[in-house]
């Protein structure tokens, strides 16, 4: 069985909400990042940048959430959640794909390190508003390469739409403005997949477990 190392309101949110749209058994194995669990073993020596989320199947270890869901979704043909090898679509799909790893999601993860994550001598307050205003140029890009459609391929759901809305979501939990009535719409609606519900449900029941057990 797939193992999924994670912490709850990461990007590990999203190979969960993948598992759960294509309806995979999976073991979800919390690593309680506060705790600093990340960084030391056993869970450093599955992935040494000690980040979340890690699948585990067999022995084979594959970090970074793109690329796994990407695989997911090739593993699962039947789940749609990738177009076919060398189609047009995959084209556009690895487009949109590298756009939120590369451009969507970094100002994000820039008001993040400054907010919190970096060492308190590193953060560098007076960079919160261009990081801000950063995400709203690129925002203004997915909303004209989404043209009003339903998804980003147009009327097929795929892992693109995870990575997507995850990261709209990430950004509207910063109170940051999507710029558009288009995103704010589509946001909600895939936000509103009710297997994204049953992966947060997941994440955070055996989160509770953990900490019960740990206690």
């Amino acid at each position: 069985m797939m193992q999924v190392f994670g912490f709850p309101n990461t990007r590990a949110t999203r190979v969960l909400w993948a598992l759960e749209e294509i309806g995979a058994d999976y073991e979800y194995v919390p690593v309680d990042l506060h705790k600093g669990e990340g960084r030391r073993p056993p869970y450093v020596d599955l992935n040494p940048a000690g980040k979340v989320p890690t699948l585990l199947e067999d022995g084979f270890a594959l970090s970074e959430s793109a690329a796994i869901c990407t695989f997911l979704g090739d593993r699962f043909p039947q789940s749609g959640l990738t177009p076919t090898h060398g189609s047009r679509e995959r084209a556009l799909y690895n487009k949109w794909c590298f756009f939120v790893i590369g451009e969507l999601e970094q100002p994000l993860w820039t008001l993040a390190k400054h907010r919190f994550a970096l060492p308190e001598k590193r953060r560098v307050p007076a960079i919160m508003e261009t990081a801000a205003w950063e995400f709203g140029v690129v925002a203004n890009v997915l909303n004209i390469g989404l043209g009003g459609r339903e998804f980003i391929l147009g009327e097929q759901f795929t892992a693109a739409d995870i990575l997507i809305a995850h990261t709209l979501g990430w950004a509207l939990a910063c109170n940051l403005s999507l710029g558009s009535p288009s995103l704010d719409r589509y946001a909600q609606r895939v936000l509103g997949r009710p297997a994204l519900a049953r992966a947060r449900q997941r994440e955070s029941m055996d989160q509770n477990q953990g900490r019960k057990t740990d206690g």
